[in-house]
C-alpha cells in the first residue's frame, strides 16, 4: 500500500499533466488488450506527439479539479487510460482512431479538445482535419501567391513596354 506522500506526489503530477495538457486529452479504456497490442498504441501515440498513461479513476477525478478535464473525470468506471498532447490534438486524434480500427479491444470513451468534451464521433471528425503543418503550409501558399501575381503583374508591364520599344527599334519608329 502507497505512502501518503507518495499518493500526494502521484496526486500533484497527474495534475501538472493536466494543466499542460489543456489542448487535448482523450480517455480511453484497454480492456481485454493484450500487451503486445498495448506496446503499438502506446508507440502510435508517441508517433503523434502525444502521452499515454493508466490512471487510478478517484485519482484522475482530483487531480482533474479546477481544469478543463473536470467535466471529463466525473463518475469514471472500469479499466482507464488517457492519452493527451500539449501540441497537435489532431495527430493525436488521428493515431487513435487508425489504432481503434485495428484493434477491436481498444475503446475510446470521451475527449476534452480546446476545452469542450467530444465523443468518437467527434474525435473521428477531428481526424480527418489536416494536422497544423498541412494548414500552415495552405495558408503560406495562398500568401506567397497572391504576392507573385502582384510580382508578375508589374514585372509584365515592364515587359510589355519594352517589347513596343524593341518592336519600334527595329522598325525604325524611333530614331
Amino acid at each position: 500500500m502507497k505512502k501518503r506522500e507518495d499518493k500526494d506526489k502521484d496526486l500533484a503530477r497527474l495534475r501538472a499533466e493536466f494543466e499542460k495538457a489543456q489542448s487535448s486529452i482523450f480517455l480511453t479504456g484497454y480492456e481485454k488488450m493484450t500487451v503486445q497490442q498495448d506496446f503499438e498504441l502506446r508507440k502510435a501515440i508517441r508517433g503523434a506527439g502525444g502521452n499515454y498513461r493508466v490512471v487510478k479513476n478517484n485519482l484522475a477525478e482530483k487531480a482533474a479539479e479546477g481544469t478543463p478535464a473536470a467535466n471529463l473525470m466525473k463518475d469514471l468506471k472500469g479499466m482507464t487510460s488517457m492519452a493527451w498532447t500539449e501540441r497537435d490534438p489532431v495527430a493525436l486524434a488521428k493515431a487513435i482512431t487508425t489504432y481503434a480500427r485495428t484493434t477491436p479491444a481498444f475503446t475510446f470513451r470521451a475527449g476534452v479538445v480546446q476545452g469542450r468534451v467530444v465523443d468518437m464521433q467527434g474525435v473521428q471528425e477531428l481526424s480527418t482535419m489536416p494536422s497544423k503543418e498541412e494548414l500552415y503550409a495552405k495558408l503560406l501558399f495562398l500568401i506567397n501567391a497572391s504576392a507573385q501575381r502582384l510580382v508578375t503583374a508589374i514585372g509584365g508591364v515592364g515587359r510589355n513596354l519594352a517589347v513596343v520599344v524593341d518592336q519600334g527599334v527595329k522598325e525604325n519608329k524611333f530614331s
